[in-house]
């Protein structure tokens, strides 16, 4: 018996929808980073991307557990010296782009092979309104919320 391998021109990749509001980021940046790998498929091949595409809407509205709001701190640095700057989730929620949280969580779940997770990551799309220009590829609607209890954030 062979051992199965992918090829870039076999992969059949789907379309899904996911809905953020009130889904806690971590549980939700996981699940996606699981379907950009194809890691949810039987044919996933490791150094073939063999992921679906994935749209996020609502990222404005979703959250984060305990005290990672305002404790909780990213850091990027300029490349000049001093230039470390930090932010937190809170002021990228609040910002003018707030569907860089999502981003930035799934991005770093990806794995660390450059060519690999850009391809990758180059399939989420995510949006911080409930609308996006992706109707006509017919995408599927995940319901994300009832997978599990914890996926919501009680109140």
């Amino acid at each position: 018996m062979k051992t199965y391998s992918a090829k870039p021109g076999e992969v059949e990749n789907k379309w899904i929808v996911i809905d953020a509001e009130g889904v806690v980021v971590g549980r939700l940046a996981s699940y996606v980073a699981k379907r950009l790998r194809g890691k949810h498929r039987a044919e996933f091949t490791p150094h073939t991307d063999t992921g679906d595409h994935v749209v996020v809407i609502n990222a404005e509205k979703a959250v984060f557990t305990g005290k990672k709001m305002t404790d909780k701190v990213y850091y990027k640095h300029t490349g000049y010296p001093g230039g470390i700057k930090e932010t937190t989730p809170k002021r990228i929620l609040e910002g003018r782009f707030p569907e860089r949280a999502i981003q930035m969580a799934v991005k770093r779940m990806l794995p660390k092979e450059i060519s690999l997770s850009l391809q990758q990551f180059s399939k989420l799309r995510v949006y911080g309104g409930s609308e996006h220009p992706h109707a006509a590829q017919n995408p599927e609607t995940v319901d994300f919320k009832s997978m599990n209890s914890k996926n919501v954030r009680a109140a």
